[in-house]
Protein backbone atom coordinates (compact mmCIF):
# COMPACT_ATOMS: atom_id res chain seq x y z
CA UNK A 1 0.00 0.00 0.00
CA UNK A 2 1.49 3.88 -0.62
CA UNK A 3 2.50 5.53 2.12
CA UNK A 4 0.59 8.90 2.02
CA UNK A 5 0.50 9.83 5.97
CA UNK A 6 3.13 12.56 5.32
CA UNK A 7 1.55 13.79 2.14
CA UNK A 8 -0.78 16.71 1.94
CA UNK A 9 -4.59 16.78 2.56
CA UNK A 10 -5.63 16.40 -1.18
CA UNK A 11 -3.42 13.66 -1.84
CA UNK A 12 -4.16 11.55 1.28
CA UNK A 13 -8.00 12.08 0.22
CA UNK A 14 -7.42 11.11 -3.44
CA UNK A 15 -5.06 7.91 -2.44
CA UNK A 16 -5.88 7.21 0.77
CA UNK A 17 -8.53 4.49 0.38
CA UNK A 18 -6.39 2.12 -2.33
CA UNK A 19 -6.61 -1.54 -1.04
CA UNK A 20 -4.40 -3.70 -3.54
CA UNK A 21 -6.78 -5.46 -5.85
CA UNK A 22 -4.69 -8.47 -7.72
CA UNK A 23 -7.05 -7.34 -11.35
CA UNK A 24 -5.23 -3.80 -11.08
CA UNK A 25 -8.44 -1.52 -10.31
CA UNK A 26 -7.44 2.31 -10.14
CA UNK A 27 -10.28 2.41 -6.66
CA UNK A 28 -10.90 -0.49 -4.32
CA UNK A 29 -13.59 -2.07 -5.61
CA UNK A 30 -17.28 -3.02 -4.13
CA UNK A 31 -16.76 -6.50 -2.37
CA UNK A 32 -20.69 -7.40 -2.27
CA UNK A 33 -20.44 -10.53 -0.04
CA UNK A 34 -21.32 -11.74 2.95
CA UNK A 35 -18.61 -14.72 3.57
CA UNK A 36 -15.17 -15.34 2.11
CA UNK A 37 -14.28 -18.64 0.40
CA UNK A 38 -11.06 -20.50 2.65
CA UNK A 39 -8.23 -22.76 0.14
CA UNK A 40 -8.81 -25.18 2.51
CA UNK A 41 -9.22 -26.25 5.63
CA UNK A 42 -5.97 -25.12 7.19
CA UNK A 43 -6.59 -21.69 5.78
CA UNK A 44 -9.50 -21.08 7.76
CA UNK A 45 -8.46 -21.72 11.08
CA UNK A 46 -5.60 -19.58 10.40
CA UNK A 47 -8.16 -16.97 9.92
CA UNK A 48 -9.96 -17.47 12.85
CA UNK A 49 -7.31 -17.92 15.28
CA UNK A 50 -5.97 -14.73 14.17
CA UNK A 51 -2.53 -16.43 12.91
CA UNK A 52 -3.09 -15.20 9.38
CA UNK A 53 -4.45 -12.19 7.97
CA UNK A 54 -7.73 -12.07 5.75
CA UNK A 55 -11.33 -12.13 5.29
CA UNK A 56 -13.59 -13.86 6.59
CA UNK A 57 -17.50 -12.72 7.07
CA UNK A 58 -18.10 -8.91 6.11
CA UNK A 59 -19.55 -8.00 9.70
CA UNK A 60 -15.83 -9.29 10.43
CA UNK A 61 -13.95 -7.28 7.89
CA UNK A 62 -14.46 -6.63 4.50
CA UNK A 63 -11.69 -4.94 1.87
CA UNK A 64 -14.14 -1.98 0.82
CA UNK A 65 -15.07 -1.23 4.41
CA UNK A 66 -11.42 -1.78 4.94
CA UNK A 67 -10.06 0.89 2.23
CA UNK A 68 -12.45 3.93 3.73
CA UNK A 69 -11.62 2.90 7.31
CA UNK A 70 -8.03 3.40 6.40
CA UNK A 71 -8.47 6.22 4.54
CA UNK A 72 -10.39 8.04 7.40
CA UNK A 73 -7.58 6.70 9.99
CA UNK A 74 -5.04 8.50 7.53
CA UNK A 75 -7.14 12.05 7.43
CA UNK A 76 -7.47 11.81 11.07
CA UNK A 77 -3.65 10.63 12.20
CA UNK A 78 -5.11 8.02 14.07
CA UNK A 79 -3.77 3.81 14.56
CA UNK A 80 -7.38 2.75 12.57
CA UNK A 81 -10.61 3.18 12.90
CA UNK A 82 -14.01 1.20 12.59
CA UNK A 83 -16.69 1.92 10.37
CA UNK A 84 -20.70 1.70 10.60
CA UNK A 85 -23.62 1.53 9.66
CA UNK A 86 -24.90 4.62 10.74
CA UNK A 87 -23.50 8.14 12.51
CA UNK A 88 -25.39 7.27 15.81
CA UNK A 89 -24.14 3.50 15.28
CA UNK A 90 -21.11 5.38 15.80
CA UNK A 91 -22.32 6.76 18.62
CA UNK A 92 -23.71 3.65 20.16
CA UNK A 93 -20.23 1.69 20.00
CA UNK A 94 -18.23 4.52 21.93
CA UNK A 95 -20.77 4.51 24.45
CA UNK A 96 -21.18 0.78 24.91
CA UNK A 97 -17.56 0.02 24.41
CA UNK A 98 -15.88 2.91 27.27
CA UNK A 99 -19.09 2.30 29.68
CA UNK A 100 -20.28 0.32 32.82
CA UNK A 101 -22.72 0.27 35.43
CA UNK A 102 -21.62 3.31 37.77
CA UNK A 103 -19.48 4.95 35.44
CA UNK A 104 -20.02 8.83 34.85
CA UNK A 105 -19.81 10.27 31.29
CA UNK A 106 -19.55 14.49 30.71
CA UNK A 107 -20.96 15.28 27.51
CA UNK A 108 -21.20 18.69 25.26
CA UNK A 109 -24.85 20.34 26.43
CA UNK A 110 -25.63 20.80 22.94
CA UNK A 111 -25.41 17.71 20.81
CA UNK A 112 -26.70 16.09 18.30
CA UNK A 113 -30.61 15.26 19.23
CA UNK A 114 -30.25 11.40 19.32
CA UNK A 115 -26.69 11.56 20.86
CA UNK A 116 -28.03 13.41 24.09
CA UNK A 117 -31.72 11.32 23.87
CA UNK A 118 -29.86 7.62 23.71
CA UNK A 119 -27.00 9.59 27.12
CA UNK A 120 -30.09 10.96 29.22
CA UNK A 121 -32.99 7.97 28.25
CA UNK A 122 -31.11 4.80 27.44
CA UNK A 123 -27.65 4.42 29.12
CA UNK A 124 -29.23 5.46 32.43
CA UNK A 125 -31.03 2.11 32.60
CA UNK A 126 -27.71 0.44 32.97
CA UNK A 127 -26.43 2.39 35.66
CA UNK A 128 -24.77 4.70 33.89
CA UNK A 129 -24.52 8.46 34.98
CA UNK A 130 -24.44 11.76 32.66
CA UNK A 131 -23.76 15.60 32.96
CA UNK A 132 -24.36 18.15 30.10
CA UNK A 133 -22.32 20.63 30.67
CA UNK A 134 -21.17 24.15 28.54
CA UNK A 135 -17.88 22.35 27.33
CA UNK A 136 -17.14 25.76 26.02
CA UNK A 137 -16.19 26.54 29.93
CA UNK A 138 -13.66 25.05 31.12
CA UNK A 139 -14.11 26.01 34.75
CA UNK A 140 -17.44 23.51 34.23
CA UNK A 141 -15.85 20.64 33.22
CA UNK A 142 -13.55 20.94 35.68
CA UNK A 143 -16.14 20.96 38.45
CA UNK A 144 -18.25 18.33 36.49
CA UNK A 145 -16.04 15.66 37.09
CA UNK A 146 -16.11 12.98 39.54
CA UNK A 147 -13.87 10.00 40.62
CA UNK A 148 -16.45 7.73 38.67
CA UNK A 149 -15.95 10.18 35.28
CA UNK A 150 -14.81 7.92 32.18
CA UNK A 151 -15.11 9.36 29.58
CA UNK A 152 -15.81 13.24 28.66
CA UNK A 153 -17.95 13.54 25.10
CA UNK A 154 -17.48 16.34 23.22
CA UNK A 155 -19.30 18.03 20.08
CA UNK A 156 -16.60 21.18 18.37
CA UNK A 157 -18.55 23.37 17.17
CA UNK A 158 -21.65 21.65 18.86
CA UNK A 159 -24.83 20.77 17.16
CA UNK A 160 -27.04 23.40 16.53
CA UNK A 161 -25.60 26.13 18.93
CA UNK A 162 -21.85 26.45 17.19
CA UNK A 163 -20.40 26.54 20.53
CA UNK A 164 -16.31 25.32 20.24
CA UNK A 165 -14.79 23.87 22.73
CA UNK A 166 -10.91 24.17 23.60
CA UNK A 167 -9.56 19.99 22.60
CA UNK A 168 -6.75 20.28 24.13
CA UNK A 169 -7.65 21.79 27.87
CA UNK A 170 -10.47 19.28 28.03
CA UNK A 171 -7.88 16.47 26.48
CA UNK A 172 -5.72 17.36 29.77
CA UNK A 173 -8.76 17.22 32.35
CA UNK A 174 -9.61 14.19 31.24
CA UNK A 175 -6.54 12.47 30.96
CA UNK A 176 -5.52 13.84 34.99
CA UNK A 177 -8.35 12.56 35.85
CA UNK A 178 -8.13 8.79 33.79
CA UNK A 179 -11.04 9.45 31.89
CA UNK A 180 -11.46 8.84 27.89
CA UNK A 181 -11.84 11.84 25.62
CA UNK A 182 -13.99 11.68 22.68
CA UNK A 183 -14.77 14.39 20.15
CA UNK A 184 -17.34 14.01 17.36
CA UNK A 185 -15.47 15.93 14.12
CA UNK A 186 -18.41 15.67 11.59
CA UNK A 187 -19.00 19.46 11.37
CA UNK A 188 -15.50 20.09 10.67
CA UNK A 189 -14.00 17.15 9.07
CA UNK A 190 -10.40 15.81 9.05
CA UNK A 191 -9.21 18.32 6.45
CA UNK A 192 -10.31 21.12 9.00
CA UNK A 193 -9.64 19.76 12.50
CA UNK A 194 -7.27 17.41 13.61
CA UNK A 195 -9.10 16.20 17.59
CA UNK A 196 -6.16 13.53 18.10
CA UNK A 197 -3.25 15.56 16.89
CA UNK A 198 -4.72 18.23 20.04
CA UNK A 199 -5.09 15.14 22.60
CA UNK A 200 -8.43 13.30 22.16
CA UNK A 201 -8.19 9.62 22.55
CA UNK A 202 -11.14 8.89 19.69
CA UNK A 203 -12.55 10.25 17.14
CA UNK A 204 -16.24 9.67 15.33
CA UNK A 205 -17.41 11.09 12.54
CA UNK A 206 -21.21 11.26 11.14
CA UNK A 207 -19.99 9.98 7.19
CA UNK A 208 -23.03 11.09 6.09
CA UNK A 209 -22.14 14.03 6.45
CA UNK A 210 -18.49 16.37 4.73
CA UNK A 211 -16.94 12.91 4.25
CA UNK A 212 -19.60 11.71 2.08
CA UNK A 213 -20.77 14.93 0.82
CA UNK A 214 -23.43 13.83 -1.63
CA UNK A 215 -26.33 12.98 0.65
CA UNK A 216 -26.73 9.48 -0.33
CA UNK A 217 -25.22 7.63 2.19
CA UNK A 218 -26.12 7.30 6.03
CA UNK A 219 -22.63 5.61 7.68
CA UNK A 220 -20.26 6.19 10.95
CA UNK A 221 -17.40 5.90 11.72
CA UNK A 222 -14.62 5.83 14.92
CA UNK A 223 -11.08 6.36 14.81
CA UNK A 224 -8.64 5.04 17.53
CA UNK A 225 -5.92 6.40 18.62
CA UNK A 226 -3.71 3.21 20.06
CA UNK A 227 -3.51 -0.40 18.81
CA UNK A 228 -5.34 -1.32 22.01
CA UNK A 229 -8.29 0.53 21.87
CA UNK A 230 -8.56 -0.03 18.23
CA UNK A 231 -8.71 -3.81 19.22
CA UNK A 232 -11.34 -3.37 21.91
CA UNK A 233 -13.48 -1.30 19.70
CA UNK A 234 -12.44 -3.53 16.80
CA UNK A 235 -14.15 -6.79 19.31
CA UNK A 236 -16.85 -4.57 20.37
CA UNK A 237 -18.34 -3.60 16.66
CA UNK A 238 -18.08 -6.79 15.32
CA UNK A 239 -20.01 -8.45 18.64
CA UNK A 240 -22.79 -5.47 18.13
CA UNK A 241 -23.07 -6.01 14.81
CA UNK A 242 -23.78 -2.27 13.16
CA UNK A 243 -21.29 -2.55 10.05
CA UNK A 244 -21.30 -0.61 7.32
CA UNK A 245 -22.62 -1.86 3.98
CA UNK A 246 -19.98 -2.21 1.42
CA UNK A 247 -21.84 -0.18 -0.99
CA UNK A 248 -22.07 2.50 1.34
CA UNK A 249 -18.55 2.32 2.28
CA UNK A 250 -17.47 2.51 -1.73
CA UNK A 251 -19.47 6.04 -1.98
CA UNK A 252 -18.02 7.11 0.67
CA UNK A 253 -14.22 6.42 0.03
CA UNK A 254 -15.60 8.14 -3.59
CA UNK A 255 -16.97 11.17 -1.92
CA UNK A 256 -13.78 11.70 -0.02
CA UNK A 257 -11.47 11.80 -2.87
CA UNK A 258 -12.99 15.03 -3.45
CA UNK A 259 -13.41 16.25 0.61
CA UNK A 260 -10.13 18.72 0.62
CA UNK A 261 -11.28 20.74 -2.69
CA UNK A 262 -15.50 20.78 -1.47
CA UNK A 263 -14.69 21.65 1.91
CA UNK A 264 -12.78 24.73 0.82
CA UNK A 265 -15.69 25.98 -1.16
CA UNK A 266 -17.75 25.40 1.36
CA UNK A 267 -15.69 27.49 3.91
CA UNK A 268 -15.22 30.48 1.19
CA UNK A 269 -19.25 30.19 0.49
CA UNK A 270 -20.16 30.53 4.55
CA UNK A 271 -17.66 33.06 5.53
CA UNK A 272 -19.78 35.55 3.53
CA UNK A 273 -23.15 34.29 3.67
CA UNK A 274 -22.87 34.60 7.41
CA UNK A 275 -21.03 38.36 6.79
CA UNK A 276 -23.91 38.94 4.78
CA UNK A 277 -26.52 37.90 7.48
CA UNK A 278 -24.60 39.82 10.44
CA UNK A 279 -25.21 42.77 8.56
CA UNK A 280 -28.68 42.13 8.05
CA UNK A 281 -31.43 44.36 9.84
CA UNK A 282 -34.07 41.01 10.65
CA UNK A 283 -31.26 39.03 11.73
CA UNK A 284 -30.85 39.84 15.38
CA UNK A 285 -27.50 37.69 16.01
CA UNK A 286 -25.64 34.99 14.12
CA UNK A 287 -23.44 32.48 15.27
CA UNK A 288 -20.96 31.37 13.28
CA UNK A 289 -16.84 30.25 14.30
CA UNK A 290 -15.17 32.58 10.98
CA UNK A 291 -17.09 35.74 12.83
CA UNK A 292 -14.88 37.89 15.20
CA UNK A 293 -18.44 38.27 17.72
CA UNK A 294 -18.14 34.55 17.84
CA UNK A 295 -17.49 33.85 21.66
CA UNK A 296 -15.01 31.40 20.88
CA UNK A 297 -13.36 32.54 17.81
CA UNK A 298 -9.73 32.86 18.94
CA UNK A 299 -10.01 29.15 20.57
CA UNK A 300 -11.69 27.82 16.90
CA UNK A 301 -9.11 29.55 15.08
CA UNK A 302 -6.47 28.07 17.01
CA UNK A 303 -7.41 24.48 16.88
CA UNK A 304 -9.01 24.68 12.92
CA UNK A 305 -7.62 25.72 9.49
CA UNK A 306 -10.78 26.95 8.77
CA UNK A 307 -14.54 28.23 10.20
CA UNK A 308 -16.65 25.12 8.51
CA UNK A 309 -19.81 25.12 6.57
CA UNK A 310 -22.60 25.98 9.38
CA UNK A 311 -24.07 28.50 10.40
CA UNK A 312 -27.04 29.48 13.06
CA UNK A 313 -28.93 32.37 13.48
CA UNK A 314 -31.88 34.08 15.15
CA UNK A 315 -33.84 36.24 13.40
CA UNK A 316 -35.83 39.06 14.99
CA UNK A 317 -39.45 37.59 15.05
CA UNK A 318 -38.27 34.19 16.29
CA UNK A 319 -39.93 31.36 15.34
CA UNK A 320 -42.96 32.61 13.25
CA UNK A 321 -39.85 34.59 11.47
CA UNK A 322 -37.93 31.30 10.86
CA UNK A 323 -40.99 29.59 9.13
CA UNK A 324 -41.73 32.11 7.11
CA UNK A 325 -38.22 32.36 6.16
CA UNK A 326 -37.59 28.39 5.58
CA UNK A 327 -40.91 28.30 3.41
CA UNK A 328 -39.88 31.31 1.14
CA UNK A 329 -36.59 29.81 0.29
CA UNK A 330 -35.94 28.48 -3.37
CA UNK A 331 -32.93 27.46 -3.82
CA UNK A 332 -31.98 26.09 -0.78
CA UNK A 333 -33.30 22.87 0.54
CA UNK A 334 -35.37 22.47 4.17
CA UNK A 335 -34.28 19.30 4.79
CA UNK A 336 -32.45 18.01 8.05
CA UNK A 337 -28.64 16.71 8.16
CA UNK A 338 -25.74 18.52 6.53
CA UNK A 339 -22.22 18.29 4.58
CA UNK A 340 -23.51 17.55 1.47
CA UNK A 341 -22.57 19.70 -1.80
CA UNK A 342 -26.32 21.42 -1.47
CA UNK A 343 -27.59 24.27 0.95
CA UNK A 344 -29.93 23.05 3.75
CA UNK A 345 -31.53 24.96 6.07
CA UNK A 346 -33.23 23.57 9.29
CA UNK A 347 -35.65 24.54 12.33
CA UNK A 348 -33.18 22.86 14.99
CA UNK A 349 -36.19 22.94 17.48
CA UNK A 350 -38.80 21.49 16.24
CA UNK A 351 -36.76 19.03 13.64
CA UNK A 352 -33.15 17.63 14.54
CA UNK A 353 -33.49 18.28 18.16
CA UNK A 354 -37.39 17.79 18.99
CA UNK A 355 -36.45 14.45 21.19
CA UNK A 356 -34.83 16.57 23.77
CA UNK A 357 -37.49 18.62 26.15
CA UNK A 358 -38.24 22.25 25.74
CA UNK A 359 -35.86 22.82 29.17
CA UNK A 360 -33.23 20.82 27.97
CA UNK A 361 -33.20 22.90 24.91
CA UNK A 362 -33.32 26.16 26.24
CA UNK A 363 -30.39 25.00 28.58
CA UNK A 364 -28.28 24.08 25.84
CA UNK A 365 -29.27 27.19 23.90
CA UNK A 366 -30.96 26.04 21.40
CA UNK A 367 -34.34 28.45 21.38
CA UNK A 368 -37.02 28.28 19.37
CA UNK A 369 -35.93 31.08 16.50
CA UNK A 370 -32.83 29.58 16.02
CA UNK A 371 -32.40 28.18 12.40
CA UNK A 372 -29.24 26.52 10.84
CA UNK A 373 -27.78 26.33 7.60
CA UNK A 374 -25.36 24.22 6.02
CA UNK A 375 -23.74 26.09 3.05
CA UNK A 376 -23.07 24.15 -0.12
CA UNK A 377 -20.74 24.56 -2.97
CA UNK A 378 -23.26 26.60 -5.48
CA UNK A 379 -22.23 29.90 -6.49
CA UNK A 380 -22.65 32.23 -3.98
CA UNK A 381 -24.43 35.12 -5.51
CA UNK A 382 -27.35 32.57 -5.63
CA UNK A 383 -27.28 31.46 -2.40
CA UNK A 384 -27.41 35.31 -0.97
CA UNK A 385 -30.03 36.15 -3.49
CA UNK A 386 -32.29 33.18 -2.36
CA UNK A 387 -31.84 33.77 1.55
CA UNK A 388 -32.40 37.86 0.70
CA UNK A 389 -35.57 37.10 -1.09
CA UNK A 390 -36.33 34.57 1.76
CA UNK A 391 -35.89 37.48 4.17
CA UNK A 392 -37.87 39.55 2.29
CA UNK A 393 -40.82 37.49 3.46
CA UNK A 394 -40.46 37.78 6.92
Amino acid sequence: MKDIRKKGENTKCVHGSLIPDETGCVVTPIYQTSTFAFKDADHGARLFSGEEEGYIYTRVGNPTIESVENEVAILENGYKSVGCATGMAAVHLVFASLLSAGDHVISSEAVYGSTSKILSSVFPNFGVKVSFVDTSDIEAVKAAVRPETKLIYVETPANPTIVVSDIAAIADIAHNNNAKFCVDNTFMSPVLQKPLDLGADLVLHSMTKFLNGHADVVAGIVVLKTEEDYDHFRSMATEFGGTIDPFNAFLVARGIKTLSVRIKRHCENAQKIAEYLESHPKVEKVVYPGLKSHPQYETHKKQTSGPGALISFFLKGGLKAGKTMMNSVNLHTLAVSLGGVESLIQHPASMTHACMSEEERNEAGIGDGLVRISVGIEDLEDLIADIEQALEKV
